[in-house]
């Protein structure tokens, strides 16, 4: 049984994906679907409007996947779930004849290094894989090959990318978060890097406005901050208190809304937030509740989406559970 909530408004409705937790997890642009990570049950599909699940998305048959990231293309039509080293397309749309059916795989690929974020472009054509080999790669989905490679000089932990798949943001472990062209060039082959905003710490989440426009870059004992990618000015930042700094809080999960003037933040310590753009003041907040009150266990915060529904946000925890938002 879930354990009570305090500061802040609980979930107005909750179901749960995984007995013992998540490794990693994602929704869909509208919050219709959770692709799942499960520590002991591998990959799935779920719905969230009636919390049934929908498909096993494991790499191998009659294995269970280590699935540590996972991301919907923002035209909803497919979803790619990542392990360590493989990387697997799936299909949302309704079956093709003599095609792969919906929930079934599309393509199937060794990761060119192990893998610690993914971002979909629609159509499921491209993939921006963070790799731990100090590299971002846009990965080819059709023809199986890199594109192109954005270097840093550290391990990359987060990437984004914006609606159309021109921008990417990337965030490294070398304290920097970096805005990219991907079309750049007179030919549309090149990349260059537009901005880059220097940090204190390893840059651990970053999140990319549907436009490209806004910028979200949060750092461990650091601040988030929300800039301008058309000139790298910093906007502000969303506030943690120093003293929660100093313990290493910090933003686990963020999204920016349909039209970039809201962002929803989850956090290690159940807390959801959704806050002003333009004001960065906050607008709402929850708090996720744990599976038992009485056990030293939390429930951080690993993946937030808007609803298709005015006032309406999902959220999932880290112990298993998928979590609908009101406001």
């Amino acid at each position: 049984m879930l354990a009570g909530c305090d500061g802040g408004s609980g979930p107005s409705h909750s179901f749960e994906v995984a007995a013992k937790g998540v490794h990693g997890a994602a929704l869909s642009d509208d919050g219709r679907y959770a692709a799942i990570g499960s520590i002991h049950h591998g990959g799935s599909l779920w719905s969230t409007g009636d919390g049934e699940r929908q498909f096993n998305w494991n790499h191998r048959d009659g294995e269970t996947t280590t699935i540590l990231s996972a991301d919907f293309s923002p035209d909803g039509d497919f979803a790619l779930t990542a392990g360590p080293h493989t990387l697997v397309l799936w299909s949302l749309k309704p079956g093709r004849e003599g095609g792969p059916q919906q929930g079934q795989a599309e393509r199937f690929w060794t990761s060119p290094g192990e893998v610690l974020s993914i971002a979909l472009t629609n159509k499921g054509r491209y993939a921006l894989l963070g790799l731990a080999d100090h590299s971002a790669v846009l990965f080819d989905v059709i023809n199986g090959k890199i594109q192109r490679t954005l270097t840093h000089q550290n391990r990359v932990r987060s990437v984004d990318l914006s609606e159309s798949g021109r921008y990417a943001l990337t965030g490294s472990e070398d304290y920097t978060a970096v805005f990219w062209d991907l079309q750049a060039g007179p030919d549309g082959r090149q990349t260059k890097a537009l901005q880059r905003v220097q940090h204190r710490d390893d840059v651990q989440l970053v999140a990319l406005s549907a436009d490209g426009k806004l910028a979200l870059s949060a750092a461990k004992y650091d601040r988030a901050l929300l800039w301008d990618t058309r000139n790298g000015d910093i906007l502000g930042e969303i506030p943690l208190a120093a003293e929660d700094l100093r313990r290493g809080m910090r933003f686990t999960a963020a999204r920016f809304s349909a039209g970039g003037k809201e962002i929803i933040t989850g956090r290690p310590d159940q807390v959801v937030q959704l806050w002003s753009t333009a004001s960065l003041q906050q607008l709402a907040r929850w708090r996720l509740p744990k599976r038992d009150a009485w056990k030293p266990t939390s429930a951080a915060v690993v993946a937030v989406a808007f609803g298709e529904v005015q006032g309406q946000y999902y959220a999932v925890a880290s112990n298993g559970f998928v979590h609908r938002l009101s406001r």
